[in-house]
């Protein structure tokens, strides 16, 4: 019975010195990780905010295809979207956007997904904004795309 149980920590100090090991491999000891930019700070490379230009308060930016959430045309920079709170709404909201000039949010927001009863507050399914809609940057591509955008629907 010694024997088993001398045998079974031996696995796992092996185990987990392996475990280790990789660890130690992935992280390099600095923080950072082995990756094709090197072993630096994502942070040091991409100071995301020098090439991000968010318009003050732009236009609604048309849709690219057809049930396309719209983009959201400014910055949300310190928005909190979140349980207790959602910065959206105090613009967007139906009782808030007249008075803010905000685009008002889609009917379908006030309905429950299953029953399709309509709510007086906005669908706990449809609450977290940033599921769907997303701010538009004025910045050049990362990556090249040939997308074109819907002219009209055809159908045959």
């Amino acid at each position: 019975m010694n024997k088993n149980i001398a045998g079974g920590l031996m696995i796992l100090l092996l185990a987990f010195g392996v475990a280790h090991a990789a660890d130690e491999e992935l992280v390099g000891g600095n923080g950072g990780l082995h990756s094709l930019r090197g072993q630096t700070e994502i942070k040091d490379t991409f100071p995301g905010e020098s090439w991000k230009k968010y318009p003050k308060d732009g236009q609604p930016i048309d849709s690219d295809y057809v049930y396309q959430p719209p983009l959201i045309p400014h910055t949300i920079r310190n928005y909190e979207v979140s349980l207790n709170a959602n910065k959206c709404l105090s613009c967007h909201s139906w009782k808030y956007a007249n008075e803010m000039g905000a685009t008002k949010i889609s009917v379908t927001h006030y309905r429950s997904p299953r029953q399709g009863q309509v709510l007086s507050d906005v669908s706990p399914s449809r609450y977290f904004c940033l599921q769907c809609h997303v701010p538009q940057a004025d910045a050049s591509p990362l990556v090249d795309n040939t997308f074109k955008r819907v002219d009209a629907l055809n159908e045959k």
